[in-house]
């Protein structure tokens, strides 16, 4: 026979992603904040050590973070920038590394929360990739030169410039950092309210909800929950690369003439 619960289960919602300052009330210093000095530390520590001793044949830190490197250069710097790609991969490395730690401290014991979700961190993050591939663009084709080109691209018939130009100035100026800024924040916030879900629902159906059914449906909740976070650490590296290699793509653009 089962049990009514003893208690009512109340779903994780946007609430769940508000922390009080750790210091006490009039103080800055949040959950979201401290994971952010941890991140990076974490991804400094790691590249200076990385570095710091290198041989002709590398340990495991330094073959973990010339992989790393050698991916981002490789694979997003060269494939989307060309030749000139090198000059931008340091920072592109830099945004991967910062991305992915705040990313996995989600699924991080004690920590247990995508710094990421908190839109103010991709969007700061957004706007610096807004900044640099807007600069590299005006530095390397004028002022003038750049608006002309993002507006007016050569190739496309005058009669569409109408529609074409403010379009063009609009995706490039507000659209991109904020898909950037979206993309980010909505996965991060999304595979953590869920597991959120699945974590606290199964924990509820096994010490709270009594009897069998309870307990069978906590535990393939509890199983999911493990599976799930498997995949999220899946997803947080994804979204990782994904806003790297975008940011890439805007600068790669912002240096030709044809966008």
């Amino acid at each position: 026979m089962i049990v009514a619960e003893s208690s009512e289960f109340h779903s994780p919602g946007p609430g769940d992603f508000d922390f009080p300052p750790l210091f006490g009330e009039g103080t800055f210093f949040t959950k979201p904040i401290l994971i952010i000095v941890l991140g990076t530390i974490a991804v400094g520590a790691f590249f200076y050590f990385a570095a710091r001793r290198s041989t002709l044949v590398p340990g495991r830190l330094q073959f973990s973070g010339e992989a790393v490197y050698g991916f981002i250069r490789d694979g997003v710097a060269r494939d989307t920038i060309g030749r000139e790609g090198i000059k931008y991969v340091p920072y592109l490395v830099t945004l991967f590394g910062f991305i992915a730690v705040l990313n996995i401290s989600g699924i991080i014991p004690v920590l247990q929360l995508p710094a990421t979700s908190k839109i103010a961190i991709p969007l700061v993050l957004a706007i610096i990739s807004w900044v640099i591939y807007n600069y590299v663009g005006i530095k390397r084709q004028g002022f003038g030169g750049y608006f002309k080109n993002m507006m007016f691209p050569p190739g496309v018939p005058k009669a569409i410039y109408p529609l074409l130009a403010p379009l063009e100035f609009f995706s490039t100026f507000l659209v991109r950092p904020v898909t950037l800024t979206l993309r980010l924040t909505f996965n991060m916030f999304a595979g953590h309210l869920v597991l959120l879900l699945t974590i606290l629902g199964g924990e509820y159906l096994l010490f709270e909800y009594q009897g069998v059914a309870g307990i069978a449906a906590g535990s393939l909740s509890i199983l999911f929950s493990i599976v799930l976070t498997f995949f999220e650490a899946f997803v947080q590296l994804l979204q990782a690369y994904v806003f790297v290699l975008l940011s890439a793509i805007y600068i790669g653009g912002a240096l030709t003439h044809e966008h």
